[in-house]
Order: C-alpha cells, then sequence, then structure tokens
C-alpha cells in the first residue's frame, strides 16, 4: 500500500457510469464510435441488471404513484422496493424530466 488515496472505491456496474465512449454496429456491418449515455439514464443498464426489472416497468410505478415531490418518490423507491439511492434518484429524475417533456 503507498499509503495515498486512490480515488473512489469501484463496484460492481461502475463500468456502465463511465464516459468512455461506447461502440456499435452500423447498417452495414461496421462497428463505430457512438457517444456514450450520458446523465440518469447511464445507469438503466444497471439498474435492469441488479432489479431484474426493465426501466418502462420502474416509469410506470413512479408514474403510478400517488407521491409528487422528487425525494419522496426516492425515498419510496428505497424502502418499497430496495433500490439504491442513486438509481431510486436516477430513475425519478428520468421519469419527471420525460413528463415534462424535456
Amino acid at each position: 500500500m503507498n499509503g495515498g488515496w486512490a480515488g473512489p472505491a469501484r463496484r460492481e456496474g461502475d463500468a456502465a457510469h463511465s464516459s468512455t465512449p461506447v461502440t456499435s454496429p452500423g447498417a452495414d456491418g461496421l462497428t463505430r464510435m457512438t457517444e456514450p449515455v450520458k446523465g440518469p439514464a447511464s445507469y438503466f443498464p444497471s439498474i435492469e441488471k441488479k432489479y431484474g426489472r426493465p426501466i418502462a416497468e420502474w416509469q410506470t410505478l413512479i408514474r403510478a404513484s400517488p407521491l409528487t415531490r422528487h425525494m419522496e418518490l426516492v425515498a419510496w423507491l428505497k424502502t418499497e422496493h430496495g433500490l439504491g439511492h442513486g438509481h431510486a434518484g436516477a430513475l425519478v429524475a428520468h421519469t419527471r424530466a420525460q413528463d415534462a417533456g424535456a
């Protein structure tokens, strides 16, 4: 151990949040670099993997909730559905932005 700070600890699934460009096959079959997903949606692959539900299902639950404030919805997702704070916040922020037409 060198005694210095090595940066934040990496957790399983953190790679999904990196700003490294992603590759995807084009219509002609050639691999091309694409822009990385940014913002709350960058959490979606790890949310689906960890909790086993598609994002659309989480958004339906959020929209059906009688709660309206961001932090109320985050707390509800955490207590009732076991989501982590970051994942819950990303889902609520993205869903509310979509609903607001952003």
